[in-house]
């Protein structure tokens, strides 16, 4: 009888200290993790301070919280780029070369295409000033695919010319941010749809 009373007592002294350890093993996991994630919080967290005043909290986002909103960031950048000319000859190659930082060799043929057929020369030789404005950019983020509605506004000594815009290609995600590229997004297969005079108001030659 006291032989089985020890077994019991043992076998229960047991079985408490294999729960009080499997408790403590818990205990410590649910610790490690929440200290982890709180680590990982903090780092997205910094605290200004600007000309001695109280800190302003600054919180990190997610890249891909508000990837779209860089998506059509980029798209009208590199719009701006390309559409946006002065007769200037060292202003259209500094335009140009910022563009290609920002699309394929789909842009390079048409600004290729541009250049046989003396687009820029026009510009130089008219004193044309070239400027665009984004309508509506339609981004289907899931194909990362995207179609550019723009106005743009071709000024010239003698008239001014209106015409629309339409453009469509694709977006490529690369690994790291440049400053030429700051968004990391590349443009593929890019080409134009439309591009048709709205509107040709001649200026007064007096």
């Amino acid at each position: 009888m006291i032989i089985k009373n020890i077994e019991s007592k043992i076998r229960l002294a047991s079985f408490l200290s294999l729960a009080s350890f499997l408790l403590s093993f818990a205990i410590c996991g649910c610790v490690c993790f929440f200290a982890f994630r709180q680590v990982s919080e903090s780092r997205k967290s910094i605290y200004i301070l600007s000309d001695g005043q109280i800190p302003v909290l600054a919180k990190q986002t997610d890249i891909i919280v508000n990837r779209a909103a860089e998506y059509k960031a980029d798209i009208a950048r590199f719009h701006s780029l390309f559409f946006s000319l002065t007769p200037d000859e060292k202003f259209i190659e500094y335009q140009m070369k910022q563009a290609m930082y920002l699309v394929d060799e789909s842009g390079a043929m048409q600004y290729a295409n541009l250049k046989e057929r003396n687009f820029f020369s026009s510009i130089l030789s008219s004193s044309a000033v070239l400027t665009i404005r984004a309508d509506s950019i339609f981004l289907d983020e899931h194909k990362k695919y995207f179609r550019y509605y723009g106005t743009q506004k071709i000024d010239r000594r003698s008239s001014v010319v209106t015409r629309s815009l339409v453009t469509e290609g694709y977006l490529q995600d690369l690994e790291q941010r440049s400053e030429n590229n700051p968004h990391a997004v590349l443009i593929t297969r890019w080409k134009t749809l439309e591009n048709k005079d709205k509107e040709n108001v001649q200026k007064n030659s007096f």
